[in-house]
Order: structure tokens, then C-alpha cells, then sequence
């Protein structure tokens, strides 16, 4: 995708080193990290400097590689794993992308571990890009059906939340990618962003990618969902995932609950996109056996925004004795979910319905 005129991905290659988008600087500035070993990995991670399920993964992949090429031994690729896995316990494919890559080196001479390690990580980072086009085209059917039903020229209205776009994955994004998709193709869509408290990501980063890219939008607080679902104003709200249950639960940044909720309240359809490689076959119930990640309460209890000055400035929102509570997930069951959009097609958010798209992976979780 673009930011002004030149194309980006969230994560790339300069010689031997990792670049990144410092996504906790947006929308105000554009800063770029480079990244040269498995600690940059790490707090690039643990920081938010990358966030989003696909793109921690690839990040993480790199991160190992990094580590290797440093110190190639058995001892040095168990601590590159065991460092990269704890710094979010979320989203699964941070645990997928790391388990790949130790599975594909583990064997090897250690000589040949860093190069191999390295590959795959490209690899991983391109098949994301190839999967999130395929998971917009099959979302991409959605709205078009809905298009269908409008006036000519009447837009298709979108509900996101939090930040599902190309920032989230190495491009194009899950819940976006439908949406770049219909408006490449010259479909009317406009897409209401709730700024996603209490790190805006909507507000900074879905608002800041879809204004590049020329989408219709319109920014709205986090509350004004169920209100903008009873007048009619949205007709379809499609959401990413951190993590996927075998049975179709969908685990999403905190506040995504209240959105499936009040949806199925106004007979709203509530997508979940999402690659193959979120959902974890080993998980049944979701509320019950995810962990959710708690963040600092300066997230909860401070903001960080651009003053009138023209400086960024963060500043405090409530009383210094407050005690803060920072959930960064919640879990939207089964029930609540029309369908999950993903790269193999839409499927019903249930065991059988993931299982007829992805049997293998059914199979080898069994």
C-alpha cells in the first residue's frame, strides 16, 4: 500500500538488516527502525513499534534469524524462542511464526541456520501478502453482494475496529483488504473507524492508511457503534483477530465483544477476518482458555496526541491515584460471528465450518 506516493510494506529488508515502521509514532511522524538483532526483535515487539497478529509473526521470524546469525547454537536458538514468545501472549501467530522456524532449523548444521532462518522469514513475510489479497477478494464478495442492494452511487458502509489494515500484516491487511479491494475496483465504501481506546490505533493508524489510499471514512469514538447500528448507518462490521478457537471463537483487541453484540442486536452481519494461521486448533473455548494480555495502565490513563503547538505531546486524563485496569483483548464467541473471511473462503465461525476449509490443519491439531 501507499503512504503519499511510495509504497510500503510494514516490514522489509535493507542488506542484512530489518526495517520497520515505527507504528507508536503515527499518524504525526514516519520514523523507520532498523533492526540488527533478536533484543531490537524483541522491544520492536513488546513496545508496539509493530503490532497486529500477521505482522508480530513475521517479525518474529526475523528476530530468530537475527539471533542466529549472531550465535547459531542449539543454546542461542531456545533463547531466541523463549525471548521473542513472552513478549505478547495474545496473538498466535507470534507462536506459529517462531514454531516454523525453529521446526525448519532445528535440524540443520548450525552453520546453516542464520541463511535458512533468514529465507523463511521472507518467505513468511510474502505468503502474508499473497493471503491478505486472497482474504480482501473473498471479503470482496461480501460487499459487492451488499453494493447490490444500494442505489447507484450509494455507498456500502463498513464498522471496523482497532487496526486491521496493511499496518497490522506486511500488506494489503485482513479486515481492510476487502474494503482497498471494492474501492480499487470503483465501488462506493465508506468505512466508520472507532478510534479503539486506549491506544487509538483506529484513530492513528486505520484513519492514517485509508486517508492514503483515498478511502471514504469518518472517524467516530469507540461508543458510537451500537448507536450508528440502530439508525441504519452500518451494513456490515468486518473485524481482524489475534487468535482464532478450533470451534470459531474470535479473540480481537478489547471492545470488539460490544461491537458483535451489538450487531447481532440490530441484524448487522460481523465478519471476522483472518489468515489460516490465527486460529489455534489446540483452543476450544475461547473465554475460557485464552490468555489476555494486560498492558500498563499509562496506556489507560494517558494520551499521546499532536498539540495545537504542533508538537506531540503525551498528557494525563485522570487522577494520579486512580488505579487502571488495561485488558488489551477480549473474546466474541461463536455465536456472534456471521462468518469468517478467510484466504480458502467464508466459512460459518464453527468447527466444521473451519474444518471444510482447512482440513489438514484440523486434522494435525485433532
Amino acid at each position: 500500500m501507499k503512504i503519499g506516493e511510495q509504497a510500503f510494506r510494514s516490514i522489509w529488508t535493507e542488506g542484512d538488516e530489518v526495517a520497520i515502521i515505527d507504528q507508536t509514532k503515527l499518524p504525526h511522524e514516519l520514523k523507520i527502525v532498523h533492526l540488527t538483532t533478536l533484543e531490537d526483535a524483541a522491544r520492536a515487539i513488546a513496545d508496539m513499534w509493530v503490532r497486529g497478529a500477521p505482522l508480530i509473526g513475521a517479525t518474529a521470524a526475523y528476530g530468530m534469524a537475527l539471533a542466529l546469525r549472531a550465535d547459531p547454537a542449539d543454546a542461542s536458538l531456545a533463547t531466541a524462542y523463549d525471548t521473542l514468545h513472552a513478549t505478547r501472549p495474545t496473538a498466535i501467530n507470534l507462536r506459529w511464526a517462531l514454531d516454523a522456524v525453529r521446526e525448519r532449523v532445528g535440524r540443520l548444521d548450525p552453520g546453516a541456520r542464520a541463511a535458512a532462518a533468514w529465507t523463511l522469514a521472507g518467505e513468511i513475510a510474502d505468503e502474508d501478502v499473497a493471503t491478505n489479497r486472497r482474504i480482501g477478494e473473498n471479503g470482496l464478495a461480501i460487499i459487492e453482494a451488499i453494493a447490490r442492494t444500494k442505489t447507484p452511487g450509494e455507498a456500502v458502509n463498513v464498522l471496523t475496529h482497532c487496526n486491521a489494515g496493511w499496518l497490522a500484516t506486511v500488506d494489503w491487511g485482513t479486515a481492510t483488504a476487502p474494503v482497498y479491494l471494492a474501492h480499487d475496483k470503483g465501488i462506493p465504501v465508506h468505512v466508520f473507524v472507532d478510534e479503539t481506546r486506549p491506544r487509538n490505533q483506529g484513530a492513528g493508524l486505520t484513519a492514517f492508511e485509508l486517508g492514503h489510499h483515498g478511502v471514504d471514512h469518518t472517524l467516530v469514538v469507540d461508543n458510537a457503534g451500537g448507536h450508528l447500528m440502530q439508525h441504519g448507518l452500518v451494513d456490515l462490521c468486518i473485524v481482524g483477530s489475534d487468535r482464532t478457537t478450533a470451534l470459531g471463537d474470535v479473540c480481537n483487541k478489547i471492545g470488539t465483544y460490544l461491537k458483535a453484540l451489538a450487531a447481532r442486536d440490530n441484524g448487522v452481519p460481523f465478519y471476522a477476518a483472518l489468515p489460516a494461521s490465527t486460529v489455534d486448533w489446540r483452543v476450544r473455548d475461547g473465554v475460557a482458555e485464552i490468555p489476555i494480555e494486560q498492558r500498563g495502565g499509562d496506556e489507560v490513563s494517558h494520551v499521546v496526541g499532536m498539540s495545537d503547538r504542533g508538537t506531540v505531546e503525551r498528557v494525563r486524563i485522570a487522577p494520579e491515584t486512580t488505579p487502571v485496569a488495561n485488558y488489551a483483548f477480549d473474546v466474541t464467541p461463536a455465536r456472534l460471528v456471521t462468518g469468517l473471511i478467510t484466504e480458502r473462503g467464508v466459512c460459518a465461525a464453527s468447527e466444521a465450518g473451519l474444518a471444510g476449509l482447512f482440513p489438514e490443519l484440523a486434522r494435525k491439531r485433532a
